[in-house]
């Protein structure tokens, strides 16, 4: 039978070394594009520091699918495109860079509309009529909830605008923020009253 002696004892149990932050971040960038030319990369996520507070963004590889505001939990946003989409979901900021660059010149008063490729899959039926109606309100400007209702082809559907803009899975991107109430003021946002007031400070003062 063969026992350790004390320095090897000593060795085994001996402090694990400091993470080195560079390292791993170089690690993970090979296999975040690993598995992107392996093709099991199915959600790329990464995040981004703007005005309106840090935004989850993910997408597919047919586009833009996600964004959400951090009062949404970014790591429930990121269980539910595991269970919804699929769980090969890594943080691959590459995929995401030209959203980025896009959102960066929005927020720089240099961008009026996004022209992004983007997956609808989160957004079924009378929503998705609704939020493919939002972009072609222009920068700047707003309607209420009942024009885009009667946009939509259902002027009665007041409320159910109401949710697809709470529901809208690509916020600042897909404008929910530019549907007010009737009566000019702001009314509901998924990110917060905050953010939409902020939004449409920015658009209003181009």
């Amino acid at each position: 039978m063969m026992t350790a002696s004390e320095p090897e004892v000593g060795r085994l149990f001996a402090p694990l070394p400091d993470q080195d932050e560079q390292a791993m971040q170089r690690l993970h960038s090979r296999l975040a594009g690993h598995a992107q030319r392996e093709g099991v990369l199915d959600v790329a996520y990464t995040t981004l520091d703007t005005p309106v507070g840090n935004l989850l963004l993910a997408a597919t590889d047919q586009g833009l699918v996600r964004v959400a505001y951090a009062v949404q939990d970014h790591e429930l946003v990121l269980e539910q495109l595991a269970t919804g989409i699929s769980p090969r979901i890594l943080r691959a900021p590459a995929r995401l860079d030209e959203v980025r660059r896009q959102i960066d010149e929005y927020f720089g008063g240099q961008r009026t509309r996004f022209e992004l490729l983007l997956d609808w899959r989160l957004s079924k039926g009378f929503r998705r009529e609704v939020l493919h109606h939002l972009p072609d309100i222009t920068y700047g400007h707003t309607e209420s909830y009942a024009q885009v209702a009667a946009a939509s082809g259902s002027p009665r559907a007041v409320r159910a605008v109401g949710t697809a803009c709470a529901t809208n899975p690509l916020p600042v991107v897909v404008p929910c923020h530019r549907v007010v109430r009737s009566d000019g003021t702001a009314g509901g946002y998924a990110g917060g009253t905050e953010a939409k007031h902020a939004l449409l400070a920015l658009e209003a003062a181009a």
